[in-house]
């Protein structure tokens, strides 16, 4: 049977043979064997041991000891030990300690009594205490504070014994803490007192309070923690006796104790709305945000400060420049956090301010070397960037900064900078000029694909005078280099590419014609690349000699970024002959974007690298040459003016669904037309203070529209209530299930139906998968047609699907044998863990790209021919092809298809298989399954199709 302990050691050395050496050892005159003997004793006995021929030795040969380590581990011991038998009773040999403890109360040494008052904290049998009262009492005006202060708590230990017990042990037991209470001078010693009079004669606490309410500031920490919590629990009881204490709180937010004030600020923050507290409540975390070295602690504040900005976000405002300083911690996750609480506050009135400060913190990271200045640069821009959109006079401050990080080498900050960029210049027509005159001075910079990309088809789309195009034009043929891009010698020299190894930057994004997953589930081929920045020399604008960043990116094998600059010559051709008068400069403009168009054709079909060219960027290349070649009005005009009027329209859309999402956020619920109207200024304002009077208006706003009932939602709690058990059987039994992070606890509710009195009812349950019950419910006894709560507590290792099964257990007093019933087994979903949250696209595909979902299977084969193979497994495994097999090109080495599993993998199985052919004629490859249940693990040997090794 599973008891209570007050006591917790480890130790996993001993054995019941034990006893006969720690008698011996106790039976001897040496303190230090008793001492080693007593410890022994003690770990055995919290081990399960029973060793009832101890006790006598221990009477005889410990008690009488003068050490105080020994008397400390007797009472250690008698804490341990079992003092009643099986009905209950006190055993009789517990009569034989009582001598000794009231020896040790009244003991001349400070420390004897202060540790034995102590263990009489921790019994609970009526009939050992009741001779030692007396002593307790006592010990109250001891002349040392230790002594006093564990009487306090022993007082208080007693008088909250089960049942009646400990209130006709101690009759008057408020009465006499409260009179130590008024003459006390111990902080700890007033601290217990006080903590008596709270939990037991709560009256008298709150009047000692209120009595004090000018000294309060000067008490302990422990106090005043003690008197916050009081205050709270009488508040929750009863809400319209708050105004007494409201200034009590505020005058505790000025405590040396940054514990106390944290508690004092939560504590204001539950019990008022008035402006002139939260401001004060606000102004507190502020200071607590900056005086605090603790990351922990700042970390909660500023969870404080978010609950702040949701429920008085016009007060908060007007701190949101004290709320900016902690963007001086060099931890991410506070910066981060702080960030998304400024951006929420940002009005017209602050902005200017905000972009300054965060303007001065993107300075202060070129200036600093730290390991996280390229994260903690992308969250600046990000908020610059919130800013912009919000209001877009600032953009004007900004951009031109920013634009000096495109060759960041942290590619996620400046993939951020180019998009904010590409937003801006849309936006604000009169910054075009600047902007578009800034990138081209920069665009000698930028090193990754990604950022280039984007910054090319923003030259394409918004240069548009004849300066702009011709400047255009230079910028990408000096980054481009002189053409063609190799010569037939090096194309000779260079047909055993793995022997040759090209000289260019390793550091750029290298080609990977792997099937890539889309953000929407799908395959797709493609040139990806990993997205490091190169940290390559300074190109200088004009110079041949050294490669430029265009030319660097072509030559690693990334014909993506060869099809955008496509893309882009042909625009600016075809603006060109929109804006120039002379027919012949836009003829030899075209002619130079040809010859650049078929040097990329030309290279990406040779053997000078290692892959060849990707079919989808062959036909953009060739789409652009065609477009050169006919003249198409209607073509024209879709390339010139419909991509940006799509790109416009997708911005509108963002807005438009931003200011839905705000349009919903604001919607608040309106109290019912037969709710009862206090009118305030009818009120008596008699004796109430400023705070209390904007208190009172602010409740009456609250309750005006609807937010007290917020809370309350009743509807939805009944849709969590399980039931448990059947109508008919004699217990009946219904669970509240809530899950929090990694917490589950079960409120059940047991009623008892019979006419019999149940005793020892329990509720036993079990858990399946990542659940672990954290302490099992404690025996019960129900009366007929009574009910009965009952939590549990279980922890959640993992976000798996878990199950929660057991029965009630229950005997009656007609019938020795114990009865059951089973319960309904719950189900702890997934989907009670995840919350709905929203994040950009941007961060939306990198996660994406960072979560692994999917089975890579290695395959080795002896089949040499990519749809030979292809077919093979569709045979084998009884799959459909989502690619008709005359479409796929299995004469370029390589070959990718998606296939859909119906009866082999499972329901629904999306499978991807990518084949190589080696240098030795073999294939090589993986196969990835995507399953909706489970992941599915496969592998292809020689000779094994894949139906066999599935089934196996």
């Amino acid at each position: 049977m599973e008891k209570s302990s007050t006591l917790l050691i480890h130790f996993d050395k001993g054995s019941a043979a034990m006893a006969n050496e720690i008698k011996e050892a106790l039976e001897g005159n040496g303190a230090e064997a008793k001492i080693d003997a007593m410890k022994k004793a003690v770990m055995l006995l919290l081990n399960g041991e029973v060793l009832p021929q101890l006790f006598i030795t221990i009477v005889r040969y410990v008690l009488p000891s003068e050490d105080h380590t020994v008397q400390k581990l007797l009472l250690l011991y008698l804490e341990i030990i079992d003092k009643t038998d099986a009905r209950g009773r006190i055993l009789p040999e517990m009569i034989l300690i009582c001598q000794n403890l009231r020896n040790n109360l009244q003991h001349p040494n400070e420390y004897i009594r202060g540790v034995t008052l102590r263990f009489l904290c921790r019994l609970s049998e009526p009939e050992i205490l009741e001779p030692l009262v007396p002593s307790v009492l006592a010990n109250v005006g001891h002349r040392h504070p230790f002594v006093r202060r564990h009487a306090l708590l022993a007082i208080s230990a007693i008088y909250r014994l089960p049942g009646q017990a400990g209130e006709q042990l101690i009759p008057d037991a408020p009465e006499l803490v409260e009179k130590a209470l008024a003459s006390e001078q111990d902080p700890s010693a007033r601290r217990n007192a006080f903590l008596m009079l709270a939990s037991c004669a709560q009256a008298r606490a709150v009047a000692y309070v209120l009595s004090q309410e000018h000294h309060v500031p000067d008490w302990g920490e422990l106090h005043q923690m003690t008197a916050l919590d009081l205050i709270r629990k009488v508040c929750r009881s009863n809400p319209a006796e708050k105004g007494k204490y409201i200034k009590i709180i505020i005058s505790l937010l000025n405590s040396s104790s940054a514990a106390v004030v944290y508690e004092s600020a939560g504590t204001l923050v539950s019990l008022s709305s008035a402006p002139t507290a939260i401001r004060a409540v606000a102004n507190t975390y502020c200071q607590l945000l900056l005086s605090q070295s603790d990351n922990n602690v700042k970390l909660i504040v500023l969870d404080r400060l978010n609950e702040l900005k949701s429920s008085h976000r016009e007060i908060m405002v007007d701190l949101i420049m004290d709320v900016l300083r902690a963007l001086s911690s060099p931890n991410l996750d506070i910066t981060r956090k702080t960030l998304d609480i400024a951006l929420e506050l940002i009005t017209s009135r602050n902005v200017d301010e905000v972009v300054f400060l965060l303007k001065k913190e993107v300075v202060k990271t070129q200036s600093t070397e730290l390991e996280k200045n390229g994260e903690y640069r992308q969250m600046l821009v990000q908020a610059i960037h919130a800013c912009a959109i919000k209001f877009p006079e600032v953009a004007s401050t900004v951009v031109h900064l920013l634009m000096d990080f495109l060759g960041d080498t942290n590619v996620a900050s400046a993939i951020d900078v180019v998009l904010f960029v590409r937003e801006i210049i849309e936006g604000n027509p009169k910054l075009r000029v600047s902007i578009i005159t800034r990138l081209l001075d920069t665009f000698y910079q930028i090193r990754a694909a990604r950022v280039i990309s984007c910054a090319l088809w923003i030259i394409g789309e918004y240069c548009l005078s004849v300066p702009e195009v011709e400047s255009g034009f230079e910028v990408i043929k000096q980054s481009l280099g002189d053409l063609p891009f190799y010569s037939a010698a090096e194309e000779g020299g260079t047909a055993d590419a793995s022997k040759k190894p090209l000289q260019i930057n390793s550091s750029v994004t290298v080609s990977s014609k792997r099937p890539m997953v889309l953000a929407d589930g799908t395959y797709a081929t493609q040139s990806a690349a990993s997205e490091i920045a190169s940290s390559a020399p300074p190109v200088l604008p004009g110079s041949s000699g050294s490669p430029g960043n265009l030319r660097s990116l072509i030559l690693s094998g990334d014909f993506f970024v060869g099809a955008v600059v496509s893309c882009t010559l042909a625009k600016l051709v075809l603006r060109l002959k929109e804006v120039h008068f002379s027919k012949s400069e836009a003829n030899k403009a075209c002619t130079g974007a040809l010859l650049i168009m078929t040097s990329l054709l030309q290279l990406g079909l040779s053997s000078f690298l290692p892959h060849p060219i990707d079919n989808d960027s062959y036909d953009r290349i060739v789409l652009c040459i065609r477009l050169l070649c006919n003249k198409d009005d209607k073509v024209q005009k879709i390339w010139l003016q419909s991509c940006r009027q799509s790109f416009a329209n997708m911005l509108a859309e963002k807005q438009f669904q931003e200011a839905e999402d705000i349009k919903a956020k604001s919607q608040v619920s309106h109290a019912q037309p037969d709710d009862l109207i206090d009118f305030y200024h009818l009120k008596s304002r008699k004796g109430m203070s400023q705070l209390e009077l904007e208190d009172e208006v602010q409740d009456d706003l609250k309750r005006a529209t609807g937010e007290f009932m917020k809370d309350g939602d009743d509807a939805n709690k009944l849709n969590r209530i399980l039931q448990l058990t059947g109508f008919s059987d004699p217990v009946y039994a219904e669970a509240y299930v809530t899950v929090h992070h990694y917490d589950i606890v079960l409120d059940v509710t047991v009623i008892n139906r019979t006419k019999d009195t149940l005793q020892n009812l329990c509720l036993e349950l079990a858990t399946m998968g990542d659940l672990k019950l954290v302490d099992r419910p404690q025996n019960y006894t129900l009366a007929s047609q009574s009910s009965k709560q009952i939590r549990a507590n279980i922890k959640v290792s993992s976000t798996e699907t878990g199950v929660i099964f057991g029965n009630i257990v229950y005997e009656t007093s007609n019938v020795l044998e114990r009865n059951v019933v089973v319960l309904n087994d719950i189900h702890i979903d997934i989907m009670d863990y995840i919350s709905p949250a929203t994040c950009a696209d941007t961060q939306f595909r990198n996660m994406w790209a960072e979560f692994e979902w999917e089975n890579k299977v290695a395959v080795n084969t002896i089949i040499q021919h990519e749809k030979e193979f292809l077919d093979h497994i569709i045979k084998s495994t009884n799959m459909k092809c989502l690619t008709p097999l005359s479409a796929l090109d299995g004469n370029c080495g390589f070959l990718a298809a998606n296939l859909y599993a119906k009866s082999v993998f499972g329901e629904d199985a999306l499978v991807n298989i990518s084949i190589e052919k080696q240098a030795d004629g073999k294939l090589s490859g993986y196969i990835r399954i995507r399953s909706k249940t489970q992941g599915i693990a496969l592998s292809l040997g020689d000779k094994i199709t894949l139906k066999q090794k599935s089934a196996s």
